[in-house]
């Protein structure tokens, strides 16, 4: 092996088989992911190639990955790649929080990629934050996940998690049952994050002490929110007069998550979306912070990224 060029990489106290995967799937994505070669011998690793330093940055990275959770994903070695080609450094350290994000009981939460991160501090900084981005990017189940925290630890004295029931093209009176069996169907990605988090009996005996509420938009109105922890799921679906009546709703002592998509608008072309307007009126608001995730941070099955930017090439195209 040639000396030039050539990069050596010492491995002390890591294990080759958490680093390079199992039948090396990792250490194989990684040398089809840069234009370098990598051999590994016992504790040593040389790497070749035009992007060797960017390999190299890429191990240290992956170094501190282990260091720090004692494992490597697929799915976070997929985001290491892609983050190191962008920025030049690795993302293992920018993702911790400072703060531990702990819903306990079901799931260790935390963010996966650094736009999470600045999505979660964001939530613990400010009373009103929107977060607008994809598909997959976790914006409601963070929020649910922060919501769950400061429930428990008596940051909040409730959790109000609304969504407005537009998906369908139908009125809620359309539906069969009682109001709980009308709106069920639209809120069930909230109820699928509350499930990650909390046994299923917990959840029904906080709802059933209104601890915690799951309603439509249009039952807000008239409310006023005191010491408790609000989420607006599917934003880009609410009016311009929809979502201020959501904003104005938020009382004493109380915190304001607004999520949604502004590529997935259901609403009539005729009405402009709430929350592509909100971006314009609030913007010279300095506590109110706006976070924009991209593809980069969806935390899906690898393929969703991929779905997104060739629909986002599809339209493109189209205008």
């Amino acid at each position: 092996m040639s000396e030039q060029n050539t990069r050596t990489i010492e491995l002390k106290n890591i294990d080759p088989r958490l680093l390079f995967g199992s039948n090396h799937v990792l250490l194989k994505s990684i040398e089809s992911s840069f234009d370098a070669q990598i051999v590994a011998r016992g504790d040593t690793i040389w790497i070749t190639g035009d992007e060797s330093a960017l390999v190299e940055t890429l191990f240290y990275d992956l170094f501190e990955r282990l260091r720090l959770h004692g494992e490597i994903s697929e799915q976070y070695l997929s985001y290491a790649i892609s983050f190191i080609k962008e920025s030049g450094r690795g993302p293992a350290t920018e993702m911790e929080l400072s703060s531990e994000l702990s819903t306990v009981v079901k799931l260790d939460v935390r963010p996966r990629t650094v736009g999470q991160k600045a999505y979660i501090e964001a939530v613990e900084k400010y009373d009103i934050v929107f977060g607008i981005g994809p598909a997959g990017t976790g914006k409601t189940y963070l929020a649910v996940a922060e919501a769950v925290a400061g429930l428990k630890n008596k940051l909040f004295n409730r959790i109000i998690l609304v969504r407005p029931a537009v998906e369908a093209g139908e009125s809620l009176g359309f539906l069969p049952g009682d109001i709980r069996a009308k709106v069920d169907p639209y809120l069930r990605p909230v109820y699928d994050a509350l499930h990650d988090m909390l046994p299923a009996d917990k959840i029904k005996k906080l709802m059933e002490l209104g601890v915690i509420e799951i309603v439509p938009l249009a039952f807000m109105r008239g409310r006023t929110l005191n010491n408790s922890f609000a989420i607006l799921d599917e934003a880009q679906n609410t009016t311009v007069p929809q979502m201020k009546m959501f904003l104005t709703r938020i009382g004493e002592g109380s915190k304001a998550v607004i999520t949604g998509d502004v590529t997935q608008i259901d609403l009539d072309r005729k009405r402009l979306s709430g929350l592509i307007a909100i971006q314009k009126i609030l913007r010279n608001i300095s506590d109110v912070k706006f976070c924009y995730l991209t593809d980069k941070d969806v935390v899906r099955h690898r393929l969703v990224k991929d779905i997104i930017r060739a629909f986002e090439r599809y339209e493109e195209g189209r205008r």
